[in-house]
């Protein structure tokens, strides 16, 4: 599981960023199924894929399909890990909290595979 957590909005500045992250951790070809959130359809996204073409493919997924996207069910999990009594006070205490259940996720791979065991999710993993 590879993640990056960011306090800005989600543009295509981000997502150039996390897309160079991404391929910096593969030797091979990344394959990644995104939503059709603008940034991920930016002029600038597409231009950085262009010139990363052997590195980084990304797959859409039908509009408006919360019920396809794997992503769904870590936020999920997320939301779900936190204690019921537990408020953030700031940006930066949520971030933190952020960056543990990822960490934290990342030694769990059997929950991580769990993720695509869902019915609506297995196509990431069926051949």
């Amino acid at each position: 599981m590879h993640f990056m957590v960011f306090t800005e909005s989600l543009d295509a500045e981000v997502m150039c960023r996390f897309l160079a992250r991404l391929v910096g951790h593969f030797d091979r070809k990344v394959h990644l199924v995104v939503d059709r959130h603008s940034a991920h359809r930016s002029k600038a996204v597409r231009a950085w894929l262009a010139d990363h073409a052997d590195q980084v493919e990304l797959h859409f997924l039908p509009s408006y399909s919360p019920e396809l996207n794997p992503d769904e069910l870590v936020n999920a999990d997320r939301k779900r890990s936190l204690p019921h009594t537990y408020r953030a006070r700031n940006q930066t205490e949520l971030a933190a909290e952020t960056r543990r259940f990822f960490h934290r996720r990342q030694r769990q791979p059997h929950i991580v595979r769990g993720y695509f065991g869902g019915e609506h999710v297995r196509y990431v993993i069926d051949e």
